[in-house]
């Protein structure tokens, strides 16, 4: 695994340079600390807090390159991470007032957007990476990102939790609904989802991490933020896409809310193919899931209709 951990000598950036190097250390990665000077003249609190990296890593027997660049942090981030093949971005971010459309500092955002390698955004007080979060759609698209979890998680020994938001089911699937709060149920089922979900927690299994499914109902945005306060997460992963015609990443209405609302470290990861809007399909999931009778689906009368 190979990280670039940035920072502009900011508090927040010290934070972050704090959780990159102990993802860092646990996972034998190797590492590059890349300092960005916007001014001449700033250049000796950024140099202290590379140096202090730099020396976590070497206490646990890890070199780390050093490097400084003055100009603009975006620019300077995109240019880094395009000239070597990174597997994971550490940046720091301040957030703003919690009012309007972005929360997230517009330089953050804009990192998040045009770097190609999955982005750790760190923001408020984190202290380290015992639980995870991944907000699954139960499809493909997500696999990049439990995969470097399953990474991350392994080497700092921290347990994940898979969560898929399922929307409210017309009246008339209103049993399908009472089904599917039986996550096990849902695992041993042979509906698409069922067969997604399995895989992901086959993976993270395969990688020694303790793993749990957990399925909610409701609107997707609230059930995840309110499961991310209830879970008590150290790191929260969702996903991106890459946008249609441009060379550029999309936060999905869902991903972007999780990366403004939420107040623990934010991991994106880069999705393998554009996903669909949440809401998409929404009557022909319970149609499709009605459809499949698998021989693990409860007879009539096992469970209250």
């Amino acid at each position: 695994m190979k990280l670039l951990i940035c920072s502009d000598g900011s508090e927040q950036a010290e934070r972050a340079m704090r959780l990159g190097t102990g993802i860092a250390a646990a996972c034998q990665a190797e590492v590059t600390l890349l300092g960005i000077i916007e001014v001449q003249g700033q250049s000796d609190p950024i140099l202290d807090s590379l140096r202090r990296g730099q020396a976590l890593l070497q206490d646990k027997g890890i070199r780390a390159e050093l490097t400084t660049k003055v100009g603009n942090p975006i620019e300077e981030i995109v240019k880094r991470a395009q000239e070597s093949q990174f597997d994971l971005v550490v940046i720091g971010a301040v957030r703003k007032e919690e009012r309007g459309l972005f929360w997230l500092s517009s330089k953050a955002y804009k990192i998040v957007k045009e770097v190609e390698p999955p982005v750790l955004v760190v923001s408020g007080k984190a202290t380290g990476l015992k639980r995870a979060l991944i907000c699954s759609g139960g499809r493909s698209y997500i696999d990049p990102a439990v995969k470097l979890t399953g990474q991350i998680a392994r080497g700092l020994s921290a347990s994940v939790t898979i969560l898929h938001v399922l929307p409210e089911p017309p009246a008339i699937y209103a049993r399908l609904r009472r089904m599917h709060e039986d996550t096990e149920w849902l695992l041993n089922s042979n509906s698409e989802l069922g067969i997604n979900l399995r895989r992901e927690k086959e993976t993270l299994e395969s990688l020694q991490v303790s793993t749990e499914v957990k399925v909610r109902h409701g609107s997707v945005l609230e059930e995840i933020l309110s499961e991310v306060t209830d879970g008590a997460y150290d790191l929260v992963v969702t996903g991106s896409a890459l946008s249609r015609g441009l060379r550029t990443y999309v936060l999905g209405d869902v991903s972007r809310e999780i990366v403004n609302r939420a107040t623990c470290p934010i991991l994106v990861v880069r999705s393998r193919e554009e996903s669909r809007d949440v809401h998409s399909g929404f009557r022909s999931f319970w149609e499709r899931l009605a459809s499949h009778r698998g021989p693990e689906e409860p007879k009539r009368g096992d469970r209250p209709d």
